[in-house]
């Protein structure tokens, strides 16, 4: 078809809302605000950071890191030989193979806090994982990323 298609969420963390920063509605589409559309060659990856204001006029600063994965064409191709500048008929097409498109990926940040540089190496340090194919847990990465210990003072850790 056209290449146009919808977001749609694949996973959260947390995967329930919190009472005093619920998930962001519709953060699908501002991920990809010129629409989710497939393209013949894969993009190098980008990351852009928005302030997304509440109907509290409280800021969420929404990190984006977009990459390209490649997908199957949705229909297959097939090209006719040609003779001397004549095409043989249909039935004699030899099928092609799908051409390969990219579809966006998109992994989102979304914080009350103004720290572009940190959100930018945390997303760029789960899509190394991902793509590399480490088995290492997300939701361990995730949590370990989100996490510190703030040592008591004159005490023990």
């Amino acid at each position: 078809g056209s290449g146009d298609g919808q977001g749609q969420i694949l996973q959260r963390f947390p995967e329930k809302d919190w009472e005093d920063n619920p998930f962001p509605q519709g953060i699908e589409l501002f991920c990809q605000p010129s629409g989710w559309q497939l393209f013949p060659e894969r993009n190098p990856p980008t990351f852009f950071v928005a302030v997304l204001t509440d109907i509290n006029s409280e800021r969420h600063y929404c990190a984006c890191f977009t990459f390209w994965e490649a997908v199957e064409s949705p229909q297959p191709q097939s090209h006719a030989r040609n003779g001397e500048g004549e095409e043989e008929e249909e039935e004699a097409a030899s099928p092609v193979q799908p051409a390969q498109l990219f579809a966006p990926k998109s992994l989102v940040l979304v914080s009350r806090l103004d720290h572009a540089e940190v959100f930018r190496n945390s997303l760029g340090l789960i899509y190394t994982i991902y793509v590399d194919g480490l088995s290492v847990s997300l939701e361990n990465v995730i949590g370990n990323l989100l996490t510190c210990t703030i040592p008591i003072t004159g005490g023990a850790q």
